[in-house]
């Protein structure tokens, strides 16, 4: 992991290089007041503020500089990322005593590499940019490394990244935090929680499907279930996707990076509540033991599911999940449950890469992230629980079947699916994400990413922090 404690650091008058944020507005009268060597060197790059530019400014001093990057109208979070990448090393201060507010973030993670499987990693130059306001440095330190958390997760390699390698991640995350873990596997996996037994049960034995619990705080303070799909690789089962569909199936357990993530800011943050972690850990294999089309699962909440699909296997494990998630008079106390889930390729067609689904059965926690998406520039985009299209899930054997018929609003027939685990009364929502960039952009690099992380942390630090 990248060590972004050596990035951000307290600005206690270290000689370093100024950097000029620029946006178009403002371009014409920073360009005024710039002596004539450094206008002429502005004219000659041809920099006009374009978000993400940059120009170096030659001093009077044959070894003197700054710099200037060009920046969004409305500034956000990666304002600064260009700069980072591009910049030679060396100490960086802002102009006028501005400081990096949420741009740290994207100066910090455009600094962040995935070179675990390069046998000869370049050396990054160390970037470091100077703040006053050094109470910040914490917070963005703690969401630079979340989100890295699921970067990295989602971008190794399935072959590296099964069941046993989720589980060893949340078990590490509870040693560094205090927190009390255990798994279910095997006989006890069959008999409580039949429905991740079946999705995982073709796999290798040294895969074999798990439940992965984690519990973290007092029990006196508000309880919040967060709950992760970890499909870390999903062919498709016996409807077995093409190779075009199961090229990117690594990234299939990013639901379960980020739940783990945002159960790390919750308990390195010690928000006070009392934090549940599920993550279902399966691979979705194809075997003699393969479940199969036709065939009829009983979930643990009771209900029988029809397979109409084989490859609708996430919202089966999670059916299970979220089940022990709202189960017991635990409840009753219960302020919300929220998952992350790669579920729906329909997801992607309606909103694209970048937005996440909201679906939610509460309008107070989906209006919470929604704000909260707004707040921390990770936008939501919320769709309707459309309550006529349960009848796309009817079975004609069992109480449901798993996949919608006629091949409809594919996003909300999961959600409607999941929606049928969850107790009437306890707030839930669920984020149906896509935890991938498939294009590189200043900060974000082509590969795994957190979507839906930092408004689902925002939400929870505006209704949980004692500091609210």
């Amino acid at each position: 992991m990248t060590d972004f404690a050596s990035l951000l650091v307290a600005d206690r008058g270290q000689p370093a290089t100024i950097l000029y944020k620029v946006a178009k507005s403002g371009f014409d009268a920073w360009m005024a007041g710039l002596p004539q060597r450094a206008r002429t060197a502005v004219a000659a790059a041809r920099f006009k503020a374009e978000p993400g530019s940059l120009v170096i400014l030659q001093g009077d001093k044959v070894d003197e500089w700054n710099a200037a990057v060009g920046v969004s109208e409305e500034g956000g979070p990666w304002d600064l990322a260009a700069a980072a990448q591009r910049l030679p090393e060396g100490l960086y201060r802002l102009a006028a005593k501005e400081e990096p507010g949420e741009a740290a973030l994207g100066w910090l993670l455009a600094q962040h590499r995935f070179d675990a499987y390069r046998s000869a990693p370049k050396p990054e130059p160390v970037r470091t940019l100077l703040t006053s306001d050094a109470a910040m440095i914490p917070e963005a330190i703690r969401l630079a490394t979340a989100v890295a958390r699921v970067r990295d997760m989602v971008d190794t390699p399935s072959a590296d990244m099964g069941p046993a390698e989720l589980q060893a991640a949340a078990e590490a995350l509870a040693r560094a935090n205090g927190a009390a873990c255990r798994t279910i596997r095997g006989d006890a996996l069959l008999e409580g929680f039949p429905m991740i037994h079946a999705v995982g049960r073709a796999a290798a034995r040294h895969r074999e499907p798990r439940l992965i619990e984690l519990e973290w705080g007092d029990p006196a303070h508000p309880r919040i279930a967060i709950v992760g799909k970890g499909v870390c690789f999903d062919s498709g089962g016996l409807d077995i996707k093409p190779p075009s569909g199961m090229l990117l199936m690594k990234k299939d357990m990013g639901g379960a990076a980020h739940a783990l993530a945002l159960a790390g800011l919750v308990m390195e943050s010690r928000l006070p509540v009392f934090l549940h972690l599920l993550i279902p850990a399966v691979e979705n294999a194809i075997s003699a033991d393969a479940f199969r089309p036709g065939d009829v699962l009983k979930s643990r909440k009771g209900l029988h599911v029809e397979i109409g699909n084989t490859d609708a296997e996430g919202r089966l494990i999670l059916g299970d999940a979220l089940t022990l998630a709202c189960e017991g008079e635990e409840k009753a106390r219960t302020a919300l449950v929220i998952d992350f889930a790669t579920l729906t390729g329909a997801a992607r067609v309606a909103l694209g890469p970048d937005l996440p689904a909201l679906f939610a059965n509460d309008d107070a926690l989906a209006d919470a992230l929604l704000a909260g998406g707004i707040a921390a520039r990770d936008p939501l985009w919320r769709l309707p629980l459309w309550a006529p299209y349960h009848d796309m899930l009817k079975s004609d054997v069992a109480d449901i079947n798993n996949a919608g018929a006629g091949g409809f609003a594919g996003s909300i027939t999961a959600a409607l699916f999941l929606e049928r685990f969850v107790v009437k009364g306890v707030p839930w929502a669920h984020l149906d994400t896509f935890a991938w960039n498939p294009a590189a952009k200043p900060g974000r690099p082509k590969g795994g990413e957190a979507l839906g992380l930092r408004a689902a942390w925002a939400m929870l630090k505006a209704r949980f922090s004692p500091d609210r």
